[in-house]
């Protein structure tokens, strides 16, 4: 029997790109429960989005099974779809409608009367903060209260679960920061269970009871936001060269320190893991300086998220770099 707010295993899916198969997702095994804020996250091209649209029942698996909101994804999609709220990334308002009309819309298509989803839509207007905006045009709104409208119509049918989709990019800080406390609000407020993507490590930090790693369409890592910095020992040395062709150099030396682990290259970034950081650094200094290797900035710091995911998977969450997902063209 599958239990929790999300419960799959073995999802999976695989996309025909150029007559070739692409596994997407090579096996998922994830369990969300009640009243959880839970983080998703992964490099681009790990599967992460993949995995969304699967739960969402925006694409059909390829193999596994999983129950959301208490129904089970292949057989009654339709009540997944009544169950849950979705919120993109790319927002689902138009920019030429009004904003209550937008949310009275969105609640009718799930069978509410207008007058209740007119009331209902102003309760949510006050609790998150759009009092007076009714009849404005989103197209007139700021990027955090275009998001806020984007959740209040993904919540307007009252879902148990809702996804969000990078919930915050494009916002200032300000406007970042406020919207995690309504997505705090979400839980501590309603009992939501919120399932989020985001590539702002400080957020999922912040934000997430626990988190999801995936890479290469796979669960790497889960735990608490401390449990996984946990995992990388010791303190955290970053020293940028000054040009590319002196990081050879500067990793030789980083991987020469006491207890040092080998070390992984970002681009101009050397990163290194030693136990004892300002030892350490000031050790590397005086190396770097004897053998005339220019460096254009050196840190010692206890293990940040970043840290895990370059741990886990040689690369950054934020790395420009990193492959682009699959065209997802249906094997």
């Amino acid at each position: 029997m599958l239990t929790g707010v999300i419960h799959a295993r073995g999802l999976a899916r695989t996309f025909r790109k150029r007559k070739q198969e692409v596994h997407a997702v090579v096996g998922v095994d994830l369990d969300v429960e009640p009243g959880e804020i839970v983080g998703f996250l992964g490099p681009n091209g790990a599967g992460k989005t993949t995995t969304l649209r699967m739960l969402t029942t925006l694409l059909e698996p390829t193999a596994g099974e999983a129950t959301v909101a208490g129904c089970d994804l292949r057989t009654d999609p339709v009540g997944v779809r009544r169950r849950i709220g979705y919120v993109s990334q790319s927002g689902s308002t138009a920019p030429e409608a009004r904003a209550g009309e937008e949310v009275v819309d969105h609640a009718r298509l799930y069978g509410m009367s207008t007058a209740e989803a007119v009331e209902r839509g102003q309760q949510l207007f006050r609790e998150l903060d759009l009092d007076g905006l009714w009849e404005r045009q989103p197209k007139a709104m700021s990027g955090g209260q275009r998001r806020r409208l984007d959740i209040a119509v993904g919540l307007i049918h009252v879902p148990e679960l809702v996804f969000l989709d990078e919930p915050t990019t494009g916002l200032d800080p300000q406007a970042r920061a406020n919207l995690w406390e309504h997505i705090r609000g979400l839980r501590e407020e309603r009992g939501t269970t919120v399932f989020l993507t985001t590539h702002y490590l400080d957020e999922a930090d912040a934000l997430c009871d626990r988190i999801l790693v995936i890479d290469h369409g796979a669960i790497v890592a889960e735990g608490t936001p401390d449990q996984l910095k946990s995992q990388v020992g010791g303190d955290v040395l970053t020293v940028t060269a000054a040009d590319v062709a002196s990081v050879p150099a500067v990793a030789r030396l980083v991987g020469a320190l006491p207890g040092a682990e080998p070390p992984q290259v970002v681009d101009d970034r050397v990163v290194g893991r030693v136990p004892h950081g300002g030892a350490a650094l000031v050790e590397l200094v005086r190396a770097l300086d004897r053998e005339g290797v220019a460096i254009s900035g050196i840190e010692s710091r206890r293990p940040s998220l970043d840290d895990v995911f370059l741990s886990l998977t040689g690369r950054s969450l934020r790395d420009a770099g990193a492959p682009a997902p699959a065209v997802e063209v249906p094997a």
